[in-house]
């Protein structure tokens, strides 16, 4: 049966493909694809996981022949029994085994898939007694991923494309070629994304999360159409099924009809057609109407994507998200020589262009590890994030600095230090980098100039602009976060998302005074929140006097045309008129 899941449209686009659910669990699990020449070495891994599970419980059961009945009762051998049935039951045997054979799954993610399946049939049956078992099947799973961990050494996941072969019944997409995969989860970390990376996905939908939380901004980076926020799709939507995302409307349908089904592919065909006709503005420099060249940047998250900014047509990075490279280590962070190695690729692969590197922003909805999450503190996006959490490690903050000093040898690079709000962060963070200096000229190691900037994302900052720009070469709005404090709106919540609004007078306020200021005192300025991305704010922001917009890669096309397209001084006039409405999206339309 068809039916709809409303969320929140966060990358545009049509995606049609098979739905690819990643079971939550309490132990954290990898998820990737394998080589078909090592599917019998992760049937091996399962096989030697639930083994020790087996050895585990026969162990107890011994033990438990020795004991008197009141010291082991009745219920626990029973339940032991239960726990035995499942491991060796063949419906949860040969299920993990198809995942790893036909789609190639990793042994983790097979296991917890058929546990999905399996699961759901527990939850529809009528014996309340036979129900509860599926709390059975999750412990003697969460039991087989332990024993996973500690004794087997997982494959290295290969970097090939997510698509699973049709069937017979998947004809109604008109062949039997490869078909696309749709991923569904509850919540993914940036760092699940950053993983998922290595695997293309035609689109993923989440149960949470908000426009700008980094899942998102992520999910935009890979170009792939997606919808968060919405709520019970994880549970609503079943392995296998077809899924259509539709990014733009924020919808996503299930089971679909032929007629949708080929209504939604037109669709699909139409956006291919539109993105064709953008790659044509590839090599036109990006102009105004009347003269004004404006500086197109990319934002990256892996020093790898500086490649996909060279071919959007990018003019440098405008922001290198650091923090990438801390994600996913079980809090094992990364040394000088390898982030010296991984910031030095990325200035080299922009061949001679600049690179802005963010110094280490980690806090409220970027965990360094997803088994690492501060649960102590009410509100971490309030709390030790960002130059907080650098200011409070200075060991860890000078290796950074060290090592984004030693590769600005290697070409043209900025620092960008997030998140400073009072003068004594200011000056304890230029005090670290002059540290930085001393201590690689007393090593006798070469690093190159640094231009320094600082992002305002609190309105504590913009409203105190005059003590930044006495210590700065440039500043960079992040929109993101300085939408999120000015409204007092958590971005990754979707039950205040609608509350999320760039267009909101104060914010409006913020932007243009920042950009005016910066401006007056002949310093660099740009946007590099999700502001900068939106073909709908390109003119407003344009008309406040921007002329350097930090994005995606694959926005750039899409901004680059409104660019073309515009009279920057006409734009002036109607920018401030905006500002001064009351409904600014009102003011919008009327352009």
């Amino acid at each position: 049966m068809t039916f709809s899941i409303h969320g929140l449209a966060v990358a545009r686009g049509i995606a049609i493909g098979r739905a690819v659910l990643v079971a939550s669990s309490r132990v954290d699990v990898a998820h990737y694809f394998i080589e078909a020449s090592q599917i019998e070495a992760e049937i091996d891994r399962i096989r030697m996981g639930r083994n020790a599970v087996v050895d585990e419980i026969h162990r107890l059961q011994t033990s438990i022949t020795h004991m008197g009945p009141k010291e082991a009762p009745h219920e626990l051998t029973a339940l032991l029994d239960v726990h035995l049935l499942l491991l060796q039951d063949d419906e949860l045997i040969g299920g993990v085994k198809r995942w790893i054979t036909e789609r190639l799954y990793n042994a983790e993610w097979a296991l917890t898939s058929q546990m999905e399946v399996i699961g759901r049939q527990f939850d529809e049956m009528e014996d309340e007694y036979l129900r509860e078992r599926k709390a059975d099947l999750e412990q003697i799973t969460e039991k087989v991923l332990r024993a996973m961990k500690e004794g087997a050494t997982p494959v290295v996941p290969p970097s090939s494309r997510a698509t699973r072969k049709t069937s017979q019944q998947d004809l109604l997409l008109g062949d039997t070629v490869d078909v696309p995969l749709i991923l569904i989860a509850h919540d993914l970390s940036p760092a699940d994304m950053m993983q998922f990376k290595q695997s293309v996905f035609a689109g993923f939908i989440t149960d949470v999360g908000g426009k700008t939380s980094h899942t998102a901004i992520v999910a935009r980076s890979l170009d792939i159409p997606a919808v968060v926020g919405a709520r019970l799709a994880s549970q609503l939507v079943r392995q296998d099924d077809w899924v259509i995302i539709d990014g733009d409307a924020g919808v996503v349908v299930v089971d679909p009809s032929p007629i949708i089904l080929a209504e939604y592919g037109f669709k699909q065909r139409q956006g291919e057609l539109e993105r064709g006709r953008l790659s044509r503005l590839l090599h036109t420099p990006a102009i105004t109407l009347d003269g004004q060249k404006i500086e197109l940047l990319a934002n990256i998250e892996m020093p790898e994507d500086a490649l996909g900014a060279i071919k959007a047509g990018a003019v440098g990075v405008g922001l290198f998200r650091s923090e990438f490279l801390f994600m996913g280590r079980q809090g094992k962070l990364p040394n000088e020589e390898e982030q010296y190695q991984a910031y030095r690729r990325a200035i080299e692969g922009m061949q001679g262009l600049p690179v802005t590197i963010r110094t280490v922003d980690v806090g409220a909805d970027k965990p360094l590890d997803k088994s690492l999450q501060d649960g102590s503190h009410l509100n971490p996006a309030l709390g030790l994030r960002a130059i907080r959490w650098s200011l409070a490690d200075p060991a860890m903050f000078l290796t950074q600095l060290r090592a984004i000093l030693r590769a600005a040898a290697h070409g043209p690079a900025n620092l960008l230090i997030p998140m400073l709000v009072h003068g004594s962060e200011i000056r304890q963070t230029f005090s670290l980098i002059d540290h930085a200096r001393a201590e690689l000229d007393n090593r006798g190691i070469a690093y190159g100039p640094l231009k320094i900037g600082a992002m305002i994302e609190i309105p504590a900052a913009a409203l105190t602009l005059k003590v930044f720009l006495k210590y700065f070469d440039f500043l960079s709005i992040g929109t993101n976060d300085l939408i999120q404090y000015t409204l007092a709106i958590d971005r990754t919540d979707e039950s205040v998302a609608h509350l999320y609004d760039p267009l909101h007078p104060a914010v409006l306020r913020l932007v243009a005074d920042t950009i005016a200021e910066c401006q007056a005192q002949g310093k660099g300025v740009s946007v590099c929140g999700e502001m900068a991305g939106d073909v709908s704010l390109t003119r407003l922001l344009l008309g406040m006097g921007l002329r350097s917009f930090s994005m995606h890669p694959a926005q750039i096309l899409a901004v680059k045309q409104e660019v073309l397209r515009a009279d920057a001084g006409k734009l002036a006039p109607w920018a401030q008129q905006v500002m001064a409405d009351d409904e600014p999206a009102m003011r919008m339309t009327k352009y």
